[in-house]
């Protein structure tokens, strides 16, 4: 994945991260940046980097955006030819990996407000590992999710199934 790659990809995901419907723009990142850091980064320039044409990042430009999206700097660069994240046995990085899928699919259910904020936490979490794993205890035990989603958010165990998987109902189908 190069640099531009990875900027797409977070601008994306800051969007979700700060409640918005939609990604942020790269002026709203540079807007940000300015607010939020003080620093400043041209519209042109984040762009030139995301296109391609200006592969590599000044010192100064990789710090201000790692901190802006929260991330190592040492990520802000291409991948190394044939580099692929699959394929890392390191526990953390994995995790780190399934929290990124889990926040694309965040980005992918945004139509439904409630499964995208659920992965959003979940992705954030500091043990996803083991709330997923909770989860799976939850879902193996019979009965159990019905009565804590009734406890801990009765307004949607009041909502049909059908309704929360955002499917309409026929004429005929009673509800």
């Amino acid at each position: 994945m190069t640099v531009g790659e990875k900027l797409r990809y977070l601008r994306s995901i800051e969007g979700t991260l700060r409640g918005l419907d939609h990604e942020m723009t790269q002026h709203g990142v540079v807007t940000a940046i300015e607010n939020e850091l003080g620093e400043t980064i041209s519209q042109s320039y984040l762009s030139q980097i995301e296109r391609g044409i200006r592969p590599h990042l000044t010192n100064t430009t990789r710090m201000t955006l790692a901190r802006f999206f929260k991330v190592h700097p040492g990520y802000l660069v291409d991948d190394p030819e044939g580099f692929h994240t699959e394929l890392t046995s390191d526990v953390r990085t994995l995790e780190d990996n399934l929290d990124l899928w889990l926040m694309g699919g965040a980005e992918r259910f945004a139509h439904f407000p409630d499964v995208r904020d659920a992965l959003m936490k979940l992705a954030m979490h500091d043990d996803t590992h083991g709330v997923l794993v909770l989860l799976g205890a939850i879902l193996d035990t019979p009965g159990l999710a019905e009565r804590l989603l009734q406890t801990l958010r009765p307004e949607l165990a009041a909502i049909p199934i059908s309704k929360r998987r955002g499917r309409r109902r026929s004429n005929g189908e009673k509800s």
